[in-house]
C-alpha cells in the first residue's frame, strides 16, 4: 500500500498535528486502562506507595512535549520539523518502550510507536514548500 497516495494533497502539518493527537489520546487512554490492572504502577500509587522523586515532574514533560508537538509542526519551518519530529519521536518511544505494564500495554505501546515512526518518517518526506516542483 503506498501511504504517500493516499496523503500526498494533505498538508503536512495537517498530518503530524493529527498523528501526535492520535498518539496523545492513546497514551492517555493506556493511562486510564491501567487504572483497572491491579498490577499496575499507577494502582500503587494510589494506595500510598510514594513515587519516586520527580515521577509526577517527568510525567508532566513527557505529556507536554506530546502537546507541543501538536503546534510545533505550524510554527516550525520544514528542515526544523524534521530534527524536532526525530528527536521528540525518539524520546517517545523510548518511553514508551520503558513503561509498561501487561499485554494491554505493550498493544498500546506499539501502536504509539509505529505512529511516532510514520510520524518521524512524514517529517523527512516533508518537502521544501518554497522550491515548486517542475
Amino acid at each position: 500500500m503506498n501511504i504517500n497516495k493516499f496523503t500526498t494533497g494533505i498538508d503536512p502539518r495537517i498530518k503530524l498535528s493529527l498523528l501526535w493527537i492520535f498518539v496523545i489520546v492513546n497514551m492517555a487512554y493506556a493511562d486510564i486502562l491501567s487504572l483497572m490492572d491491579p498490577t499496575s504502577i499507577i494502582r500503587g500509587i494510589m494506595a500510598g506507595t510514594p513515587l519516586p522523586a520527580g515521577g509526577l515532574l517527568a510525567g508532566a514533560i513527557v505529556m507536554e512535549t506530546s502537546f507541543a508537538m501538536v503546534i510545533l509542526p505550524w510554527v516550525l519551518n520544514h528542515k526544523v520539523n524534521r530534527w524536532v519530529s526525530s528527536i521528540i519521536g525518539i524520546f517517545m518511544i523510548w518511553q514508551i518502550v520503558i513503561g509498561g505494564h501487561g499485554p494491554y500495554y505493550v498493544f498500546f505501546e506499539s501502536v504509539e510507536s509505529l505512529c511516532i515512526l510514520l510520524i518521524i518518517w512524514f517529517a523527512w518526506k516533508w518537502g521544501n514548500p518554497e522550491v515548486k516542483p517542475e
